[in-house]
């Protein structure tokens, strides 16, 4: 399966009824597989993108649409914000398994999937926790299994370790990409991190500031698991030179404007 975005636009009426132009002349593809990162300085546009994707919103202009899936069968969508909203009355199995539930899914099924994608993140033995007994890492995980639960054609990660302190971040990127080489779900991710997008992407995509365009799109050839090894170290850091390069300037005028 294929996810093809096609020149997509976004406008929004702001508060002071003025239009303001957030997305213009989007193009690129998803492919089958793929871990696509999205980067750019604040304002660019990156989660309105992402949420387009996500048919959270309709693009002013252009369409987003699926190659490959069956004919009349809806995609399947899993999506992690950086806000996890975990269900504070429902147990971590509970969470985990609330999309399935919906889909009407039986209950022998969802305590199977259950079980297999709570032990995928690694909260085995916390299954019958509440939200406000984990940290922020497990809730995250939890967050994540969620979204894997519902087995996905399409994966959508929304910033989701931002809010986490920078051990927590490294251990679920690791975790993250182990997840990702045990399931290969094609996923959309949205990060302002140069280092993580360069760490996880086989593709990274840099957009400009508002309103956003595609400035670059690059391949990042190295390994997909070990690439913070010292052999890649100076291409890692290549990649990130670039990146960052591209949104320097965009950066500091963002930065001028909050």
């Amino acid at each position: 399966m294929k996810v093809v975005i096609e020149n997509v636009e976004k406008r929004f009426t702001d508060s002071k009824k003025n239009e303001v132009l957030a997305l213009e002349d989007i193009n690129f593809k998803i492919n089958e597989q793929e871990f696509v990162v999205l980067v750019g300085p604040s304002g660019c546009g990156k989660s309105t993108l992402l949420n387009i994707v996500g048919g959270l919103l309709s693009p002013t202009k252009g369409q987003v649409y699926f190659e490959g899936t069956e004919e009349d069968k809806e995609p399947t969508l899993g999506i992690v914000f950086q806000e996890i909203a975990l269900f504070p009355w429902r147990s971590v199995f509970e969470n985990v398994t609330f999309g399935l539930e919906e889909r009407g899914v039986s209950k022998k099924e969802r305590a199977e999937k259950g079980k297999h994608y709570i032990d995928m993140v690694g909260l085995t033995g916390f299954e019958n926790a509440y939200p406000k007994q984990l940290s922020g890492g497990m809730k995250q995980r939890a967050g994540i299994a969620r979204a894997l639960a519902v087995e996905p054609d399409l994966l959508l990660m929304d910033e989701p370790f931002s809010a986490l302190d920078a051990q927590t971040r490294t251990i679920m990127q690791e975790e993250l990409l182990t997840i990702w080489n045990r399931t290969k779900l094609s996923t959309l991710y949205v990060t302002h991190n140069i280092q993580e997008a360069v760490y996880l992407a086989d593709r990274v995509i840099v957009l400009s500031r508002h309103p956003g365009h595609i400035k670059k799109i690059i391949s990042i050839d190295l390994p997909k698991i070990g690439r913070d090894q010292e052999q890649y170290r100076a291409q890692f850091e290549k990649y990130a030179d670039e990146i960052w390069e591209l949104i320097r300037h965009d950066a500091e005028e963002a930065l001028k404007e909050a």
